[in-house]
């Protein structure tokens, strides 16, 4: 019985193994996934601070008479800069956004995930607790047969005493009437 519930436990862990494993490389290409977004993110803002360190530089050139005043090139560099800026910050708005929907999926994934874990784990208890009821009532059953067992023994050796009691009683009737005749 032992041997029985050690396989089923063993062949429960093998299948859930299995399953886990499979769901843990999705859940690594959707890690790979986040972690590219967000160094796509990172980049991007690491670009916007190097534009507005150009902004800066651009603000403070003045290539005017005589370097006292801004030119016209000048300020069209620097509009021409901020222009940049607000399309790399559309950038990171919309790169940013697309990471916010890769954690909401994996928020959601994990959820469900849990959510099946739960399930598998109730339906695991149930059957470990099927098992141990239907183990119990095979010791039971066990124990009956063997009370039964003894029962049937008792009552063996009880008839085989009748008759030997029995075949005594004839031996001596079958003597007696012999030594009648005789």
């Amino acid at each position: 019985m032992k041997k029985i519930n050690f396989i089923v436990f063993f062949a429960v862990l093998l299948w859930s193994s299995g399953t886990l494993y499979g769901q843990s490389s999705a859940l690594e290409s959707d890690s790979t996934l986040f972690e590219t977004q967000r160094q796509l993110v990172n980049d991007l803002l690491e670009e916007r601070s190097r534009k507005f360190g150009e902004y800066d530089k651009s603000l403070e050139q003045r290539t005017g008479i005589f370097g006292l005043f801004k030119s016209k090139a000048d300020m069209q560099k620097s509009i021409n800069i901020l222009q940049a800026i607000v399309i790399n910050d559309n950038k990171i708005f919309i790169e940013t956004r697309k990471l916010l929907d890769i954690k909401d999926t994996e928020k959601a994934r994990f959820q469900t995930l849990a959510r099946e874990f739960d399930t598998q784990v109730s339906a695991y208890m149930k059957t470990v607790s099927k098992l141990q009821m239907e183990n119990e009532k095979l010791k039971t059953q066990i124990a009956d047969l063997e009370d039964g067992e003894h029962n049937s023994n008792r009552i063996f050796y009880v008839i085989g005493l009748l008759f030997i009691g029995l075949l005594g009683v004839i031996y001596t009737l079958w003597m007696k009437l012999r030594a009648q005749k005789n």
